[in-house]
């Protein structure tokens, strides 16, 4: 029991020592932003439950691809422009593809698992992106929250006033920076690119904006903080005893070959482990090479850092019980799916 509760600990102290700094206060931060200043008509207009689902769906998953986010950094950018007015369906799609296969993540695959691995990693996730869109869409098109966190502030007639983009510009450098520049060395490094950014973010809008926006602005990233980080704490604390109930041997019996059932026990590993992005290609590697088979592999690429414990935790929280129901067993069975048909007939 003590070794299991060491093993909570650490992965606690791991995850705020590495995530909290670089990825969770830029991700909120952002979220606050695009809450406060992102105008919701205009939203309405290109990613809303009205409009054409290839058009907000594929602008949705292109976008994702360019965003190096873990599976709970993810959840305040996707919330805070879900709650600014973009489709369901829409918000859940970022939800997975920028953990899922974020460019970072594909070019640190590649490198380690080849080409073959990227490519199918990449239609697998595109194809899993529209079908959760779909099922989100379907269930809950019209259920749209009654009171959202949306500051009362003054809304330009496009989508967001300049001053308020060059803002959330710099904070989405400031969040991704770290990731795409330091990929080798101490994580001080990533944390002097963070404060760097940081810095010029708020001495921007403390030179450019009133301070009412900056309290609202402030206000909306607090909410965020307040309704998910202590779950995403929660959850990393029960993954680390997960990972110590796990035995290697266990690998090569029930995960080397590419049936249904492997595919599956390889995706609740997924669901219910935590990875950050990058992080799951090395250790991937690792199961393969203790006799792990390709389709459970790529099942395991997509569900280890597309979704977690903690991830759906705090899904449940922001967007509700009945959504979190229906996503995280959609994706389970899409990454299944996917694992068994790559291995199959791709691999």
């Amino acid at each position: 029991m003590l070794n299991l509760l060491v093993g909570g600990v650490e992965a606690l102290f791991d995850y705020i020592a590495k995530h909290t700094i670089t990825c969770l206060i830029p991700a909120f931060l952002l979220a606050g932003g695009m809450v406060t200043f992102i105008n919701r008509e205009a939203v309405l207009q290109h990613l809303g439950e009205s409009v054409n689902k290839l058009k907000s769906f594929s602008l949705a998953s292109i976008a994702s691809f360019l965003i190096a986010a873990c599976s709970c950094t993810v959840i305040p950018v996707s919330s805070g422009l879900y709650f600014a007015g973009a489709g369901v369906g829409v918000a859940f799609i970022i939800l997975w593809v920028a953990p899922a296969a974020n460019i970072l993540a594909l070019t640190y695959t590649g490198s380690i698992l080849g080409s073959k691995m990227v490519i199918s990693r990449v239609i697998a996730a595109i194809f899993m992106a529209f079908v959760v869109g779909e099922i989100m869409t379907l269930f809950f098109k019209k259920d749209r929250p009654i009171e959202t966190p949306v500051a009362q502030v003054e809304k330009s007639e496009g989508i967001i006033k300049g001053k308020h983009l060059v803002l959330l510009i710099l904070i989405l450098i400031s969040l991704l920076l770290p990731n795409y520049l330091v990929q080798k060395g101490p994580y001080i490094y990533k944390v002097v690119v963070w404060g760097i950014f940081t810095v010029i973010a708020f001495l921007y809008a403390f030179l450019k904006m009133p301070r009412e926006e900056i309290k609202g602005w402030l206000l909306e990233s607090w909410w965020f903080v307040k309704i998910i980080f202590p779950l995403l704490l929660l959850g990393v604390f029960i993954v680390g005893i997960i990972g110590k109930l796990i035995p290697e041997t266990w690998i090569h019996q029930w995960l080397g070959n590419n049936s249904i059932k492997s595919s599956f026990l390889a995706t609740l590993i997924g669901a219910f482990s935590y990875f950050a992005t990058m992080t799951e290609a090395p250790f991937v590697d690792t199961l393969m090479k203790m006799g792990m088979a390709k389709g459970p592999a790529l099942a395991l690429l997509l569900t280890g850092p597309g979704i977690s414990l903690p991830n759906w935790l705090a899904i449940a929280r922001v967007f509700g019980i009945k959504k979190a129901l229906v996503y995280v067993p959609t994706i389970i069975i899409l990454g299944t799916i996917v694992g068994w048909f790559f291995g199959n007939f791709i691999f």
